[in-house]
């Protein structure tokens, strides 16, 4: 039976992390002011925060739609069907951006009243006007041209390809949950698959920004989820890729067990700043929005932020 807590349960991820490291009032904001904003009983700030919460950006929306358009191309090879061709996929792609911003433009109450449902992008809620940035639609254009063409010369597809009667697909995009010192740690691994003639587990993770420093990190959680979860014999036997569909390139990581034990204390550490922002921790209650502290990086952090407004009312981001 569904039960309506106060707070929420508390709970640890790599993106969680970084909130956190970026500003400690949008970590407040993301993960407890938005809490039960989808009741219909909420409080009025909830229900705002809520919607905040589920702003998209061109940037995440365009990465959303060729992840599932990834995820959705390797279930149909796998049920023997053929992929579709890149320029197929490219005016898919173009025709669901288009659907977004209309829905953005057109139908805003619908975002308005089911967050979840509908789409709102920060360029159009931050705006002066109702219309995309037009440098923003020309990295888009520019990315999608890349993004399909690489994720056909990449060597996830070669390989699946190539050995195909042997590589057994796992799993894609599922939002799974391990127990790591304690507390509940959400992972969602973009693909897994496993060759049985070789008896090698791959995790691979599509990228479609730019590298950054934590993607080994968020490999290393995965490589914890296998272990926890699937019969493999040793670390030796996973292979973690990063697929930079921008680039055209990947990148395969080496794990160690130290390098294992690090990230469980990177963990430890991010977790004892989060429980110390809590006034009761067996509740997960937070404390006062006040005692979260703004962040000073306001063009690298704050102009980004879902939550700007409830720092800067009235502020137009977008000209």
């Amino acid at each position: 039976m569904f039960e309506i807590k106060p707070y929420p349960e508390f709970s640890w991820s790599l993106s969680r992390h970084k909130t956190l490291l970026n500003c400690a009032r949008q970590y407040a904001h993301q993960y407890y002011s938005a809490h039960n904003g989808w009741l219909r009983q909420a409080e009025e700030s909830q229900k705002h925060a809520y919607r905040l919460k589920n702003i998209t950006n061109l940037e995440m929306f365009f990465g959303s739609l060729v992840h599932d358009k990834v995820e959705h191309m390797i279930n149909e090879f796998y049920k023997g069907n053929p992929p579709a061709d890149e320029e197929t996929l490219k005016k898919e792609i173009r025709s669901e951006l288009n659907s977004g911003f209309l829905e953005a433009v057109n139908e805003r109450e619908v975002w308005w009243n089911r967050p979840k449902k509908g789409t709102m992008f920060h360029e159009i809620y931050y705006g002066a006007a109702p219309v995309l940035p037009k440098d923003k639609i020309e990295k888009i254009k520019q990315r999608l041209e890349l993004a399909f063409a690489h994720f056909f010369t990449s060597k996830t597809y070669r390989e699946i390809n190539e050995f195909k009667e042997s590589v057994t697909f796992m799993e894609a995009e599922q939002f799974r949950t391990i127990r790591l010192n304690g507390e509940k740690v959400y992972v969602v691994l973009d693909f897994l698959y496993h060759n049985k003639e070789t008896d090698v587990w791959t995790i691979v993770d599509w990228k479609t920004g730019k590298k950054s420093a934590e993607d080994p990190h968020q490999l290393a959680l995965y490589v914890l989820y296998i272990l926890e979860n699937y019969p493999v014999p040793d670390i030796e036997h996973i292979v973690i890729r990063n697929e930079y569909l921008l680039e055209g390139t990947h990148e395969e990581h080496v794990l160690t067990n130290e390098v294992l034990e690090e990230v469980q204390q990177l963990m430890k550490t991010s977790v004892g700043r989060m429980k110390s922002y809590l006034e009761d921790p067996s509740l997960n209650k937070p404390l006062p929005i006040e005692q979260f502290p703004q962040t000073t990086e306001y063009q690298r952090t704050c102009t980004r932020c879902n939550f700007h407004e409830l720092c800067f009312p009235g502020e137009i981001l977008f000209k």
